[in-house]
């Protein structure tokens, strides 16, 4: 026995690209604006103008002059003592008793 290899023969198709014209139809948007009004709604605060007395105090003013006294700052110059040895000299009295002679004189009336 002999062995023989089989082959086995396979077709593979081919494939070619065509190309084909296809046609799209075309969308077409048409738009319509339509103008719609927007309304807004707002409160509006009304004002009031009222009048109405009223009573003003009247103020008197009462002056009165107030003598207010005038305080001065005068620098008065400080004073230092200092003690100074000082040489004093002594004096010696001699008391001298002399007897000085008195005359009397008497007056003898005239007879």
């Amino acid at each position: 026995i002999v062995e023989v290899p089989v082959q086995k023969q396979v077709q593979v198709p081919m494939i070619t690209k065509v190309q084909k014209t296809v046609e799209i139809p075309q969308v077409e948007f048409v738009d319509q604006e339509v103008h719609v009004p927007v309304h807004k709604h707002r409160h509006v605060p009304m004002v009031s103008v009222v009048q109405r007395m009223v009573d003003v105090p009247q103020v008197e003013f009462v002056d009165r002059v107030v003598q207010v006294p005038v305080q001065k700052q005068v620098h008065v110059p400080m004073i230092m003592k200092q003690q100074k040895m000082v040489d004093v000299p002594q004096v010696e009295i001699v008391d001298e008793y002399v007897e000085v002679p008195v005359h009397k004189q008497v007056q003898v009336p005239m007879i």
